[in-house]
């Protein structure tokens, strides 16, 4: 299994702090280093989540939702989220807002399948069942069905609830996101999650290009596919905007195959994700796109962050 860069990096004693200001140790951009020195390796690179600079923030609150691919062929590239996420829960934990008070967050998980029935060629029956953006447990021993600041060990909940395989093939990603912040609202499943004053913040890790439709029980013709008759990309990002009454109150990660074509790396191979591409491309500037195929999930954890905390920086005021 290949081993991160961020553990070598947690080994040079590299930690980042998103207090508003120079702190004890701190260099003066808020990035905490041993010694004073090792902000870059010994090859250069800057260090993961070096993008992600603190700043303080407009917004006091961030509802993060990680919508997780669980087809079969996922189990390595869910380890590699597991391996890399303490580093992303203490970045997180040092967010500060304007008032210099930590940042109040919720984190869940969901997964890209969705429940659906179809025939093909009205003579053979054919389903898929998944949460249908409801927030997941696994089984793991959580406080309820999302994880605060204050939680025991967060990192390691996290990393168990996010490592599951045997789900839906057709995956459908953002769907799962509508359902997350609707319907799973409206029903009471995920009830207290979502906060009206809060940064929607989204990551979405995935293999395969979205398949999302938003009928049921519908048919395909014998010689055609699921995913040839899916809902407008522009309906997803409506929905969000509509949900949280403004562009600026949600932004979004995608962990994907970037293309042009398949990429591939030790997990294996990911397919273009056309549409989340042109989901981020529509969405604007509180969107990112970061590979799969890197092979380590670090800077891509990074990109997400600092994506979030620049939206955060410039949270619409609730009125």
């Amino acid at each position: 299994m290949h081993t991160p860069t961020l553990i070598s990096s947690l080994a040079l004693g590299i930690v980042l702090s998103m207090g508003c200001g120079p702190t004890s140790g701190d260099d003066g951009t808020g990035l905490l280093v041993d010694g004073g020195t090792g902000a870059a390796d010994a090859n250069g690179n800057p260090p993961p989540f070096a993008d992600a600079a603190p700043q303080e923030a407009l917004c006091e609150k961030m509802d993060i939702l990680f919508v997780i691919d669980d087809s079969g062929s996922m189990g390595e590239e869910q380890a590699n989220l597991a391996t890399n996420f303490p580093l992303f829960v203490d970045v997180l934990n040092g967010f500060v807002s304007s008032a210099n008070l930590p940042i109040d967050y919720h984190l869940g998980v969901t997964t890209t399948s969705v429940t659906k029935s179809w025939s093909i060629g009205g003579l053979i029956p054919d389903s898929q069942d998944g949460p249908d953006g409801a927030l997941i447990d696994n089984g793991c021993a959580m406080p309820r069905k999302w994880l605060e600041r204050d939680d025991a060990d967060v990192a390691t909940t996290f990393s168990c609830v996010a490592q599951a395989v045997g789900g839906a093939n057709e995956e459908m990603p953002l769907e799962a996101i509508r359902m997350a912040v609707s319907d799973r609202v409206d029903d009471g499943q995920n009830a207290g999650f979502f906060r009206e004053d809060a940064l929607l913040a989204v990551v979405v890790l995935t293999d395969e290009n979205d398949c999302s439709r938003s009928d049921n029980n519908f048919t395909v013709g014998l010689t055609d596919d699921v995913c040839d008759d899916l809902a407008p990309v522009d309906s997803y990002i409506a929905a969000l905007d509509q949900v949280t009454g403004d562009r600026g109150r949600w932004a979004t990660a995608f962990i994907a195959g970037l293309g042009p074509g398949d990429c591939s790396s030790a997990f294996g191979s990911a397919d273009e994700a056309t549409r989340l591409l042109d989901f981020a491309a529509a969405a604007g500037e509180n969107a990112v796109t970061s590979s799969i195929c890197d092979g380590d999930l670090a800077s891509a954890l990074g990109d997400a962050l600092s994506t979030f905390e620049e939206a955060c920086r410039s949270f619409p005021p609730i009125e």
